[in-house]
């Protein structure tokens, strides 16, 4: 049940509108991956250090972006 629950929240958040600063952030994310990605299927022979790298930006700009994607402009909770 709570995992059902789960991905209804995610699916619900998806749908939202995103702030315009998580906007910024997951095109930012985006550039990222996309940079780790074209140096990771580069056709050329690429020293170890910077595939690692590109490895490293790859990842973090899909983490980044969908992180961004799920935020979601609401007002906070107060606790009673």
């Amino acid at each position: 049940m709570e995992v059902n629950k789960l991905l209804t929240e995610l699916k619900t958040r998806w749908k939202k509108p995103t702030p315009p600063f998580f906007q910024k952030l997951g095109q930012i994310g985006l550039i990222l991956a996309g940079v780790g990605g074209a140096i990771l299927t580069a056709p050329v022979t690429i020293p170890a250090g910077l595939t690692t790298a590109a490895g490293y930006l790859l990842t973090a700009g899909v983490i980044i972006t969908s992180i961004s994607q799920v935020t979601i402009d609401s007002p906070l909770e107060k606790d009673e």
